[in-house]
Parts: C-alpha cells; structure tokens; sequence
C-alpha cells in the first residue's frame, strides 16, 4: 500500500509503484467542487509515446465508489477521471503489469491518493 499526498501529486505529478494485479485507488479529494485525477505512462525524452511506450492505461476500471464512471476518459497511455469532493475509490486491473516509476500520478484540487 502507497499513500501519495496532494504535494506530491501537484503539476507534474511522481512516479507510480509497481501496480500488479487489480488495485484500489482512493481519492481523497479536500475542495468543495471537482477535481482531477491522472495516471500516465511515461513519455519519451521527446515529451511523446512512441511505439516502445507501455500501454500502462489498458485494463478493466470498475467498483466506483462515489465516482461517476462517465467521466473517465482512457487510451493506452493515460486515463483520467473527475473526482468529487470527499473520498471516493475506484478498481484498476491492468493488463500489463506497470514497473515502479513506468506511469506518473497526478491530481488537482489538493486530493491525496492510496493505492492498496
């Protein structure tokens, strides 16, 4: 289990742990309106996916948890999704497995992250 703080999430965002098999992702998420939530793979040093990128974002998304799954836009690479005030969770299930640092995390609106 990680915990990732709003500090640490901010702008450009960290690095991921390793994400094998399927993983809860709660948000905590302080403001009164709607924030973002990201998760991307790695770009190359040319700031673009290119045919070697992984396709960390392919997977199954479910269990929502006070999150409305419409708004969850994905590709191969990235996914991201509106997350309300308050706490509110969702499942990833990858079909690769992600390397510690192979996808950033990033959020706005100060929300916090665990991954368990």
């Amino acid at each position: 289990m990680a915990s990732y703080t709003a500090n640490q999430l901010y702008g450009a965002g960290t690095p991921t742990e390793a994400l094998i098999g399927n993983k809860t992702f709660t948000l905590t998420n302080p403001t009164s309106g709607s924030a973002y939530f990201t998760i991307e793979t790695v770009r190359d040093e040319n700031g673009f996916y290119n045919t070697l990128s992984a396709t960390n974002s392919l997977g199954v998304y479910s269990n929502f948890v006070s999150i409305n799954e419409d708004t969850l836009v994905t590709s191969s690479y990235i996914a991201s999704v509106v997350v309300p005030s308050g706490e509110s969770s969702f499942q990833f299930n990858s079909t690769v497995d992600v390397a510690t640092s192979g996808s950033n995390l990033r959020a706005t609106g100060g929300i916090s992250l665990v991954i368990s």
